[in-house]
Formats: structure tokens, sequence, C-alpha cells
């Protein structure tokens, strides 16, 4: 059980690479406790399931770490690795769809159809709902930047886009959840 007060003090993430690149775990062990809420919160966002943003959070620090040689430098370490994420999310967000599509059984559309539906939804559902419909690069860009608060030079380095790329896709993720909430423009108004 981690203590009460735990403060993380800051690391010398240089300092962490080089130890990982000569074999120590110890380093390996602080880089990846440095970083992984971060990149579970991204990849929880973007899956919307506890169990997927797991699997990619783990899938992240793999690849990463089999590829930390590569590492430049560039920018922070930890742009390079939520770059390494959204590539991840992103693939294993196309596999759960192909999958999901091969699986559905022909017996279920009788009972999609009959399944009740809530007359008023709640607007916190209608949102999460609506994110999620949004196309895999608007909502990540969502995510990333109104959510996370990442900045588009932060978001294009991370998707390997240019920042105006990041600011229209995100203008159209708006404008996207603005038609879906529509119906709650007047009810939460002020």
């Amino acid at each position: 059980m981690k203590p009460f007060s735990l403060v993380r003090r800051p690391v010398d993430e240089r300092l962490l690479i080089k130890r990982v690149l000569a074999g120590d775990a110890r380093a390996e062990r602080e880089l990846y406790e440095a970083h992984v809420d971060r990149v579970y919160r991204l990849a929880y966002r973007m899956t919307g399931d506890d169990d997927l943003a797991q699997d990619c959070t783990q899938e992240t620090f793999i690849r990463a770490f089999d590829r930390l040689a590569d590492f430049r430098g560039d920018a922070a370490f930890g742009t390079w690795l939520h770059t390494v994420a959204t590539t991840v999310v992103l693939n294993m967000l196309r596999k759960v769809k192909r999958f999901r599509t091969r699986e559905t059984d022909i017996e279920i559309a009788d009972t999609v159809a009959a399944v009740e539906r809530r007359a008023n939804p709640d607007l916190k559902e209608k949102l999460a709902e609506a994110i999620d419909r949004l196309p895999d690069k608007y909502r990540m860009v969502f995510v990333m930047h109104d959510i996370e608060g990442y900045t588009h030079v932060e978001i294009s380095t991370a998707l390997g886009t240019k920042p105006g790329t990041s600011k229209a896709q995100l203008f159209r993720a708006r404008a996207k959840l603005r038609d879906a909430l529509a119906a709650f423009a007047g009810e939460w108004a002020v």
C-alpha cells in the first residue's frame, strides 16, 4: 500500500533513459512510474474501457522500452511517449472495431431493437456518447487538447501532423459535438 502523502519528486529523464539503455531495471521502473498515469488517462479517454486502456498502456511501455534507443531527445520524453501511446491506441481501436464487427451475431439484431431507450438522457451521457462517435483523429485531438490539456504543438508532434491540422481537427470535433448536443442547448442555457 502506498503511503498517504506520497509526492513524486521530479526525475532526470535523460539520466534514467541512459540507465535503462544500460539495463537498469530500477531506472526502467522509475521512468514507467513517472509516466504511467498520464498514458493510462489518455488511453482510457480514447477507448472508454478500463481493460482496453490498461492493455494500451502496457503495450505503449513495451513498445517504448523496445524502441528507447531510437529516442533522439528532439522533444520531451513525455511527448515522444505519447506519440507511441497515440499509435498504440489508434491501432487497438481499429483492431477492436474489426473484431466487434465480425463478432456480432445476427440473432442479437432482434434484441437491439427491443432495448428501451430513455426519453431524456443525461447530458453527461450524451456528451460521452458524442465523443465516442467522433472519428478517431478528431476524438484523439479533442481528448488531448480539451481534456488532457496538451498544446497544438504537442499534439502535432505526437500525431506526426502540423499544428494547423490539429487546430482544424479540434474545430471539426467541437462542431460535431455541438451538432450532437444541439437538443440540450436551450435546456442548459443560462
